[in-house]
């Protein structure tokens, strides 16, 4: 029986030693922050007890489980009790500790400093302080402090002074302010208001144009993205309703969403991924534990779903080392690790995109869908055919025969600006999309069909 257990330890130790993965959404919770807590009564502020942290435990843990480098953050609660000078002793011990770790395990820890918000000048001084003498690998902010949401224009010289360094900042729902204690008892935070807390504050700093404006921070957001994927297409179907109105000003869609990053801690899934990807693009995707808010045998589960999932679904499997490691260590200022698919099979694929647009926008739809299949197909080798058509007796039902020349020059395309472009603009104009894939009864013959019905011209000129 030792014989089997130490073979299975050797085997789980070896296993782990053959990964690389870097959690960029872990917890800090110092002694002296509990103990402040405590003494403002405010322990279970945000309807959840505080799970112990112990750095030597979490070491273990990521040894076990394979990761090489956790990225520590301040947990919720915000320490601000009415007293700005306490707010930022309380701060600044918090940052020292974190920096204390990262010393003393180098490799293992990174940390994003925590600010003491809402004092702005105090949270000023701090991240110039945390990223200058504690080489701190960034900052964290709360979706709000003590109210004072992220948007609100009271913080544009943080952003300033923040997009002057390049930093970047990592998000954490905290408890909304204010709240009605009601609710929070029936559903606590976690389970849904801290998503709708994260989805607040990032589309508080969309409307206002601040990722735009402060366009070198760059801004990753919790838990798969909250209920951003639903709230985005929303945001921008009602953009000209609320800038006839006078209430939003013009937002540079392009520029705030290619700001953020998105971590996976949470409910991950294949479909969640797929989801976020609607709005974002493989290299701005990222592993996230939530350490030590979950126990360490249902981390590592977790962990291994998804590297399961991410070896096996076709359509995810080129991004895997990407979203476990490469995009964390690129976000953090490793210039040697470039994010990279991995190579994958040559074997082309072909689907069908059905798509029904709203009427009003019809025109202007099919002027996108011709522009980008003309520059698509001009400027992508990997694009073999992208021929849009409608439907006789219902021109709003829209088909496009897709054929690239592999899944990697598929999620090439993904990624280009002509294709962003047409997925940003068309959000609004689009009422369903469904993704048909088509098996090739004669794949081997499909080069010559398209050589033979464009005359070898038409596709690349």
């Amino acid at each position: 029986m030792r014989k089997i257990l130490a073979a299975f330890l050797l085997s789980t130790a070896l296993s782990a030693a053959a990964y690389a993965e870097v959690d960029v959404h872990s917890h800090l919770i110092p002694d002296a922050y509990r103990a402040k807590l405590a003494q403002h009564n405010a322990l279970l502020d945000e309807g959840f007890p505080l799970p112990a942290y112990d750095a030597a435990a979490h070491i273990k843990w990521m040894d076990e489980a394979g990761i090489e480098t956790s990225v520590l953050t301040l947990a919720a609660p915000q320490p601000y009790f009415g007293d700005s000078a306490e707010s930022a002793q309380i701060i600044r011990a918090c940052n020292e500790e974190a920096a204390r770790l990262k010393r003393e395990h180098p490799g293992r820890f990174k940390f994003c400093a925590a600010l003491p918000l809402p004092d702005v000048e105090a949270a000023i001084a701090e991240a110039q302080y945390a990223l200058d003498v504690l080489h701190a690998d960034g900052i964290k902010l709360a979706t709000n402090a003590n109210g004072q949401y992220l948007g609100d224009p009271a913080l544009d010289p943080l952003f300033e002074v923040l997009n002057k360094r390049q930093a970047v900042v990592i998000l954490h729902p905290h408890r909304p302010e204010p709240i009605n204690r009601t609710v929070m008892q029936q559903t606590p935070l976690a389970m849904q208001e801290y998503l709708s807390e994260t989805t607040r504050a990032v589309g508080n700093m969309i409307s206002r144009n601040v990722l735009a404006r402060y366009p070198h921070i760059r801004v990753v957001v919790p838990h798969c993205g909250a209920y951003l994927p639903l709230a985005i297409p929303r945001m921008k179907s009602l953009a000209p309703v609320m800038q006839a109105n006078k209430l939003v000003g013009e937002i540079d869609w392009s520029q705030n969403l290619a700001s953020l990053y998105y971590d996976l801690a949470g409910a991950h899934s294949p479909e969640v991924i797929r989801t976020l990807l609607t709005i974002t693009t493989p290299d701005h995707l990222l592993y996230g534990s939530d350490y030590p808010y979950a126990s360490p045998q249902a981390l590592s589960k977790s962990l291994n779903t998804m590297r399961d999932y991410l070896a096996k679904e076709s359509d995810l499997a080129p991004f895997r080392k990407m979203i476990l490691e490469q995009n964390a260590r690129w976000l953090f200022g490793d210039a040697s690790v470039k994010p990279q698919p991995a190579a994958v099979p040559q074997q082309a694929l072909v689907r069908i995109a059905e798509i029904e647009v709203h009427p009003q926008y019809l025109e202007e739809y099919l002027r996108y869908a011709q522009e980008v299949a003309e520059v698509s197909l001009t400027q992508e080798a990997g694009v073999i055919c992208l021929f849009p058509n409608q439907i006789a007796d219902n021109p709003t039902k829209i088909r496009i025969l897709e054929i690239y020349a592999s899944e990697a020059a598929y999620q090439s395309h993904l990624r280009t600006e002509h294709f962003q472009k047409y997925k940003q603009g068309t959000l609004k104009m689009v009422k369903s999309l469904h993704l048909q894939e088509i098996k090739p009864l004669q794949p081997k013959k499909m080069s010559a069909v398209f050589k033979r019905v464009s005359g070898g011209s038409a596709y690349h000129k």
